[in-house]
């Protein structure tokens, strides 16, 4: 679950972005976010099974201005208790999760100090982003994997326990370039007071302490709102078969555009005034 903001306090950006990461500036935001030549941001690689995935994103974050950029050895669970990587955490400004497998991350992670700490310290203002399985990591529900197709279809996604820094989003990534809307659509079938957020490659959700959803990238964010659904049949249909849903409420947000994740409110590019 995610912790609790203290009263006087606000919650850091939390941003998933849909992989591949091209030119857009979605990393230059991110440190900006993070204090510009003053940022220091952690690095957890324990997605990727490249060994040079960390070390790459040290040089790409300093490349960027940041001023510390530490990539932590995280492969075990009691890698987690190590008191140097908790230290590195605590004084980071910003933390990125790197991609690879999202199982990796919920095994390697989940119940351990290190999650404790990412979500007890983006409660107190530290912004935590992630590309492609960090980015599906990083709410309460994780898609842990699941098949491809635009129909939703019983038993095409299993859900696994995310980092829980939210738990108002559902996050798919690679969404248009892997074909993913029925996976996404089946997963809010099942829990459908989250919101689906599917990301394209090369597209960031700023999710700010307001929660409200900036848009930022060359690609398109596919939200779905499942609140009004009217009916769903995913309770009595079999297995393998398709789902009908009533109701559901689709957006394509491009860059610039924004999504109230409390009002369920989609503003179009340059609409947002707050």
């Amino acid at each position: 679950m995610p912790s609790p903001v203290a009263p006087e306090g606000s919650r850091g950006y939390i941003i998933p972005i849909g992989g591949r990461i091209g030119d857009s500036d979605i990393l230059g935001r991110f440190v900006a976010l993070c204090g510009g030549r003053d940022a220091r941001i952690a690095i957890v690689p324990t997605a990727s099974a490249d060994s040079n995935t960390g070390r790459e994103y040290e040089a790409t974050f300093k490349k960027l201005g940041a001023r510390e950029a530490k990539a932590l050895n995280i492969e075990r669970r009691s890698d987690c208790d190590d008191s140097d990587y908790l230290a590195v955490i605590e004084a980071a400004d910003g933390v990125f999760l790197t991609g690879g497998s999202q199982l990796k991350l919920s095994t390697t992670l989940g119940g351990t100090p290190i999650a404790t700490l990412l979500r007890r310290r983006n409660a107190a203002g530290q912004h935590v982003a992630g590309t492609s399985a960090g980015a599906a990591f990083l709410s309460e529900h994780m898609i842990g994997f699941g098949e491809e197709g635009p129909t939703p279809r019983v038993g095409m996604v299993t859900l696994a326990p995310g980092l829980g820094l939210t738990n108002r989003v559902v996050i798919d990534q690679h969404f248009r370039q892997r074909d993913r809307l029925g996976r996404l659509l089946m997963a809010l079938a099942l829990n459908p007071f989250a919101i689906g957020l599917g990301l394209d490659e090369d597209t960031a959700a700023f999710i700010g302490p307001d929660n409200v959803v900036d848009i930022h990238g060359s690609g398109a964010i596919t939200c779905i709102d499942p609140s009004k659904v009217e009916f769903s049949a995913a309770d009595h249909t079999d297995r393998g078969q398709p789902v009908s849903l009533l109701g559901v409420r689709l957006h394509i947000l491009t860059h610039g555009a924004a999504f109230n994740l409390h009002t369920r409110e989609a503003m179009a590019p340059g609409a947002r005034t707050g």
